[in-house]
């Protein structure tokens, strides 16, 4: 759906009284004088209670990214540590100028 069309029904459902189910919505919008094709996307609204026209608004045209489900797994290891061996290992010679 257009984010256009997303905006007109939004600002053609200013005053309805929220929250209110998918039903509730057409209702008003048609009373308001809603055409065809805005009802019809109305329609294709899931039917549920929306507390905001900004929730109506994001299933007419979603903008915000969805949840990702959390992983809780270990991520796998990158590899070696930096340095190789020098990383976890002393030199016996330290302090001692490299030639």
């Amino acid at each position: 759906m257009s984010f256009q069309l997303a905006a007109t029904l939004q600002e053609l459902l200013e005053g309805v009284p929220l929250p209110a189910d998918r039903a509730r919505l057409i209702e008003y919008a048609r009373a308001q004088g809603a055409g065809e094709r805005e009802l019809e996307a109305l329609r294709r609204l899931p039917d549920r209670r929306y507390r905001s026209l900004d929730e109506v608004g994001e299933e007419l045209a979603p903008v915000q990214p969805r949840p990702q489900p959390e992983r809780n797994e270990p991520r796998a290891e990158s590899g070696e540590p930096p340095g190789g061996e020098d990383y976890t290992q002393i030199p016996s010679d330290t302090g001692r100028v490299r030639e």
